[in-house]
């Protein structure tokens, strides 16, 4: 049996070519919020609304196929839908604010050492960390 870092690794391979290839080919950032945001409201930065759909599709057509190959991994939600509806607006809100999210800033902004980058991405890891304290040790202990 195929051990699950192995898909990981695989995964994180994955991701690595695929923003390479979007960067080399032709020179944008592989960034899911700005492709999405371009591709849902055709911003004039997008070449097309096509690449930015084929990219989407690829998003979430790949994990389908592999979830026809192998076992998809269980997952449990513990959390209501409101607080999950909240914290989705809130990332929405960030990533505007930030100019980008994590695949933007963490994976293509940080191989390419942009100092914004550098910065947005230590922030997101400082306060997911403060969030996810907060959340286990205060507000549950009260």
């Amino acid at each position: 049996m195929i051990q699950d870092w192995f898909f990981g690794l695989i995964g994180g391979l994955m991701i690595g070519a695929a923003s390479a290839l979007l960067l080399l080919g032709n020179g944008r950032i592989a960034g899911i919020s700005g492709i999405l945001g371009g591709t849902l409201t055709g911003l004039p930065q997008m070449r097309g609304i096509a690449e930015g759909l084929a990219f989407l599709a690829g998003l979430i057509g790949f994990p389908a196929l592999y979830s026809l190959a192998f076992e998809a991994p269980t997952i449990t939600v513990t959390t209501s839908v409101a607080t999950l509806l909240l914290g989705g607006l809130i990332v929405g809100i960030g990533t505007r604010i930030g100019s980008g999210c994590t695949s933007g800033h963490g994976v293509c902004g940080i191989s390419r050492l942009s100092p914004r980058s550098l910065v947005a991405t230590g922030t997101f890891i400082a306060v997911a960390a403060a969030v996810v304290f907060l959340t286990r040790h205060v507000v549950a202990q009260v």
